[in-house]
């Protein structure tokens, strides 16, 4: 009996240039060719910042902008984000706004007992990982000391109790990977249900390689003939890319003299948001890093982006340079990229990374992919035995990873013509964009048939708290 076709909402808080909305953006499209009515609600759509399948009509897209700012003089990021969903919310329960089957939710979960309340629909929460582990950048397994001030550790309190609470009500709860599992069972414990894991997975045919078309500057302007390292990140603090500068510094120190001519260059390419002070911070500090090892560089932003380029102090030295800092990619850029014959290595520089789809967008073009030994990466590379190698797991540390990159960039045709079939084969049948879709719309189908919408006690009193929070912002700021 063919399944049920649903009619499906997708709330997603910020549909930029990421990790999280290339899942979403890649969920939605696996599950409208599957027939399903897919439309995605969003408080912030810039077109010259996204994927271009949320701007071309591919995917419905609602932009609703709200009335609070992201943040006031870069603090309350947290707050302004539950206020800014909460306007979402509302919209979304307006009158005017048809009605759905289902939510998909994910990042934030503060509109679940809304949604549940209002619209007595069930809805399925997606955890890339808990917000409340973010909030102090990257996450540290094990015993550690509090971070930030006393002050800020108290207002994390209402805000870390409502995530919790929130995502409880959560009629079906899926996670990225079996390391977000146990950190969210470990770190959630008044949530009983187990998180199911669903994988991310990546629409394949945007992969295949480019005819570069010698015409278009967006193109031409960042290939090379010269063997090229590639990181793929957002310019976040927490995604330490200043590793892979460390490590390829300490690689063209190993080059013998006679190869100047084939010197190895970096491209670090990644979403970059001047509104996000984190994203400033990091890129003028992997600038100063490369101006430490005496590297040259330029950034560079597609003709297609909206996104002004920073002020930056300008790299000394002249000729092709040595890191090329690439800002809000865009899909040709990225593909043509990852299958360049130039290209030897995808560097995936996190730590506890919670799936991280770098490594499979690297495995599924045939590269070699490095990353650290931690979180996710370690579910979707396989390092032992070389005899199945896709990729180099090692410890964050520069010298260790410039062993690895030195042992990458010197394999042999058909050792790196073995490794690239065995990437693709386990790319395609782990990671693809039609097992993540049969996998979420069994999920949505198992939510759906949960029936109508109860509204017990623990309902109304998530309800009672979420409220209490809007009116501490109305009265605070507005």
């Amino acid at each position: 009996m063919p399944s049920r076709k649903l009619r499906i909402a997708f709330i997603h808080p910020d549909l930029g240039i990421g990790g999280a909305e290339r899942l979403v953006v890649d969920a939605a499209l696996g599950l409208q060719k599957l027939g399903h009515t897919v439309e995605i609600y969003t408080s912030h759509h810039e077109p010259g910042h996204c994927f271009e399948e949320t701007r071309d009509g591919t995917l419905v897209v609602h932009h609703i902008p709200p009335p609070f700012p992201r943040a006031i003089k870069g603090k309350l990021h947290v707050l302004f984000s539950h206020a800014r969903q909460l306007h979402l919310t509302c919209h979304l329960l307006s009158p005017s706004v048809p009605s759905y089957d289902v939510y998909f939710v994910d990042l934030l979960p503060t509109c679940i007992p809304f949604l549940r309340l209002g619209a007595h629909t069930r809805v399925l929460y997606y955890c890339h990982f808990p917000d409340k582990l973010m909030a102090g950048g990257a996450y540290v397994e094990g015993p550690s000391t509090p971070k930030g001030s006393l002050l800020k550790r108290i207002y994390r309190l209402p805000m870390d109790a409502v995530e919790e609470l929130a995502t409880r009500q959560a009629d079906t709860i899926l996670v990225n990977s079996k390391f977000t599992r146990g950190v969210f069972k470990k770190h959630f414990p008044s949530i009983k249900a187990t998180p199911r894991v669903v994988y991310p997975g990546i629409n394949l045919d945007t992969y295949t390689p480019l005819e570069v078309d010698q015409n278009d500057p967006d193109i031409t302007s960042i290939l090379s003939d010269r063997p090229t390292l590639l990181s793929v990140n957002r310019f976040e603090s927490k995604k330490n890319a200043a590793l892979a500068i460390h490590s390829f510094a300490a690689l063209r120190k190993r080059s013998s003299p006679d190869a100047s001519s084939r010197k190895p260059r970096l491209v670090l390419a990644g979403g970059y948001d001047p509104r996000l002070l984190d994203n400033v911070k990091t890129l003028q500090s992997l600038l100063e890093s490369a101006r430490a090892h005496g590297l040259t560089y330029i950034v560079t932003t597609p003709s297609t982006s909206t996104v002004p380029l920073p002020s930056f102090v300008p790299s000394p030295g002249t000729g092709e340079p040595d890191i090329l800092f690439l800002l809000n990619f865009s899909t040709a850029q990225r593909s043509a990229l990852l299958t360049s014959p130039s290209t030897l290595a995808l560097l995936y520089t996190p730590t506890n990374e919670h799936f991280g789809i770098g490594p499979v967008e690297g495995m599924v073009c045939g590269l070699p992919v490095l990353a650290c030994d931690s979180g996710g990466p370690t579910e979707s590379i396989v390092d032992e035995p070389t005899t199945e190698r896709t990729g180099w797991l090692r410890q964050p540390d520069p010298e260790v990873w410039a062993d690895a990159l030195a042992e990458i960039v010197s394999m042999s045709e058909e050792a790196r013509r073995q490794l690239a079939e065995r990437a693709k084969r386990r790319a395609r049948e782990k990671f693809g964009m039609e097992a993540m879709a049969r996998d979420i719309e069994s999920a949505l189908q198992e939510t759906v048939a949960m029936g109508p919408v109860p509204t017990p006690l623990g309902m109304w009193a998530a309800l009672a708290l979420l409220i209490v929070l809007v009116a501490y912002l109305v009265r605070a700021f507005m």
